[in-house]
C-alpha cells in the first residue's frame, strides 16, 4: 500500500486493524512501519520506500509553511462573510473550495475543487490562467457532479476569477471569496494542494498533464482513509452523501 497506493503508515496502520480487528498479528503502529523503513540500508528499496512517504524525504522533520501569493480584487463579488454558517460548519455535503496549481515558470496550471464535508477532490485540466480559460475548466468538471452536490464554492481573490459572475450562472452556483492573505479560510484546499505536490513537483509543467492522468491522482487520493473522517476515505464518504440524498428523495415522492 505503501508503494502502489501512496498511504502515509498512519493509513496502513489503521487500514490493518480494521481489516484484521481479532488478529494482532496484523496490528502494527505506524511509527513502527516509519522505524521499519528508515532502518533498511542504502539501497533500490529504501530509496524506493522513502520516495513513496508523503514528502519524500531521506529524515523525518517539521513542514515548512507556505507563503501567500498576493491577493487581487475581485468586482462584484460574495465575500466569505457572507456565507451561511451552515457551510462553514460543514454540516452539509455540496460545498466546494476552489484553487489553482500553479506550474513550470508560472505558465501552466491544475484547478482543485475540495468538497468541505467529505474530502472529495476534482481536479481539472485548464488551457492556461486566463480568467475564461479557468472558468471553463471548472465548469467542465464541475457539471459532471449532480446538482444536489454542486452548491457553492469559496475561492480567494485570484483574477483568474474574473469571470465568477458566469460560472455562477451557469452552474447555478453561490460562490464567496475568502479575505486576503488567509488561507486558513480555505483549509481543506490547502491541505490537498500539499499532497499534489508528491504527484506534480514545484516546477513542473503541468501543460501536458492530460484529464485522465488527473482523474488518476484524483482517485488516489480520494481512496485514502483519512484520520479526521475516522480513517474512511473521501471516496466512501461523497458515495454516502450522495445515497442519502437520493434515498431522501425516494422517501419523499
Amino acid at each position: 500500500m505503501l508503494e502502489h497506493r501512496q498511504w502515509s503508515p498512519e493509513q496502513i496502520s489503521e487500514k490493518l486493524k480494521r481489516e484484521h480487528p481479532d488478529d494482532p498479528s496484523m496490528h502494527v503502529s505506524h511509527e513502527t512501519i516509519y522505524s521499519w523503513v528508515y532502518a533498511q540500508p542504502r539501497n533500490h528499496l529504501k530509496r524506493l520506500l522513502v520516495s513513496q512517504l508523503r514528502q519524500g524525504k531521506p529524515k523525518r522533520g517539521r513542514r515548512a509553511s507556505a507563503s501567500n501569493c498576493s491577493a487581487i480584487q475581485v468586482p462584484d463579488h460574495q465575500t466569505i462573510h457572507q456565507r451561511p454558517a451552515e457551510i462553514e460548519g460543514r454540516e452539509f455535503p455540496g460545498h466546494w473550495e476552489g484553487d489553482l496549481i500553479i506550474g513550470q515558470l508560472n505558465q501552466s496550471c491544475i484547478g482543485t475543487l475540495v468538497e468541505r464535508k467529505t474530502g472529495f477532490l476534482v481536479l481539472c485540466k485548464m488551457e492556461n490562467k486566463s480568467a475564461a480559460a479557468v472558468r471553463e475548466g471548472f465548469e467542465r468538471q464541475l457539471k459532471k457532479i449532480d446538482s444536489f452536490l454542486r452548491l457553492s464554492m469559496t475561492y480567494d481573490r485570484g483574477s483568474e476569477m474574473a469571470e465568477h459572475p458566469l460560472m455562477s450562472k451557469h452552474l447555478k452556483m453561490a460562490i464567496y471569496f475568502a479575505d486576503p492573505h488567509a488561507p486558513w479560510q480555505r483549509g481543506s484546499n490547502e491541505n490537498i494542494n500539499g499532497l499534489l505536490r508528491q504527484y506534480f513537483p514545484k516546477g513542473t509543467d503541468l501543460s501536458g498533464v492530460s484529464q485522465v492522468r488527473l482523474n488518476d491522482v484524483a482517485w488516489l487520493l480520494n481512496t485514502r482513509p483519512r484520520k479526521r473522517f475516522d480513517f474512511q476515505s473521501p471516496q466512501e464518504l461523497f458515495d454516502q452523501a450522495t445515497a442519502d440524498y437520493l434515498n431522501h428523495v425516494a422517501l419523499d415522492s
